[in-house]
């Protein structure tokens, strides 16, 4: 059982996300005032697609609370619908953009911060909203995929869609530089025109490596734990299975002169010392039979008396 329910960790951290986004709006920076404002960042469109899928993961949570033993079909309809919609938001938004924006920008800021968030930001941004915008996204969606198993569409289909978002935010940039003549990262205006072909298309590729990393982990959760699940079910059954058989045998022991080394080439004859002799000793006697017959059917008053 979990320290901390699903639902109570996803309204956590919703609140969170409305706390960053307001606090980030609030900031008087000069960059929000210009063609675009906030939204030419994809720091700020990864924030509110994450802040989305949260609130998308509640609703979902709260409907099934509602519903749950009392809902119709149009009710469960509906819910599916809305899974589903979580499910693509996992797969095509939330994972890859999250984690792109995570290991691009500390890439980055780690070789040379100057290309993606100058030092002048520090007067406008404080460090827990610098981290809440870049650090905490991929733990956040990692603790997501970890407690709610996501249905991923075909890779093909999923590539598709994390490549049109990200052809999509590539125009979007250039026509910002078109409208300002600025280009929103630094570290696009210190390169020249053909290496900045070559670094979309880079990023192009990083993103679906992404995609295709999160499908991977999200298999890997859920496949390992089912397996592990079904193994203990067998080993439960198993033990209900030779449990009865131990109890039978003990009761016969009790009232028959069986030895130790027959009771224990029955129950394991892998564990015997001489199966072969012991084997072919229980086969010649009446003995093995009736303890067959005994750990096979359920123990009667009157065999028990015997």
């Amino acid at each position: 059982m979990a320290l901390i329910p699903s639902q109570v960790l996803r309204v956590a951290i919703l609140l969170s996300y409305f706390s960053i986004l307001c606090h980030y709006k609030a900031l008087d920076m000069p960059a929000h005032q210009t063609y675009g404002g906030s939204w030419k960042f994809l720091t700020f469109i990864d924030l509110v697609i994450q802040a989305v899928f949260f609130g998308l993961c509640v609703l979902i949570d709260v409907s099934s609370l509602l519903t749950k033993g009392g809902a119709s079909r149009e009710q469960e309809r509906q819910l599916r619908k809305l899974i589903s919609l979580r499910d693509w938001m996992m797969a095509i938004l939330a994972f890859p953009v999250g984690a792109f924006v995570v290991f691009t920008f500390w890439t980055l800021y780690l070789y040379d911060r100057e290309l993606v968030y100058p030092k002048l930001l520090d007067s406008f941004i404080p460090q827990w909203l610098n981290h809440g915008m870049h650090t905490t996204v991929l733990p956040f969606i990692i603790i997501e995929m970890r407690t709610t198993h996501h249905r991923y569409p075909s890779r093909s289909w999923g590539l598709a869609g994390v490549c049109c978002l990200g052809i999509g935010y590539i125009l979007w940039t250039c026509w910002v530089h078109q409208v300002t003549g600025v280009w929103v990262y630094p570290v696009l205006e210190r390169i020249a025109p053909l290496a900045r072909v070559i670094f979309f298309s880079a990023m192009m590729v990083l993103i679906c490596v992404f995609y295709v990393l999160g499908e991977i982990l999200n298999s890997y959760i859920w496949d390992h734990s089912h397996t592990g699940t079904q193994h203990m079910q067998q080993k439960k059954t198993l033990r209900l299975n030779i449990q009865p058989r131990k109890v039978y045998m003990q009761l016969y022991k009790t009232f028959s002169p069986i030895s130790d080394a027959e009771v224990v080439y029955f129950l394991h004859p892998e564990k015997s010392q001489n199966a072969e002799s012991v084997g072919h000793m229980l086969t010649n006697r009446d003995t093995h039979k009736q303890t067959l017959s005994l750990s096979l059917s359920p123990l009667s008053a009157q065999q028990v008396g015997r």
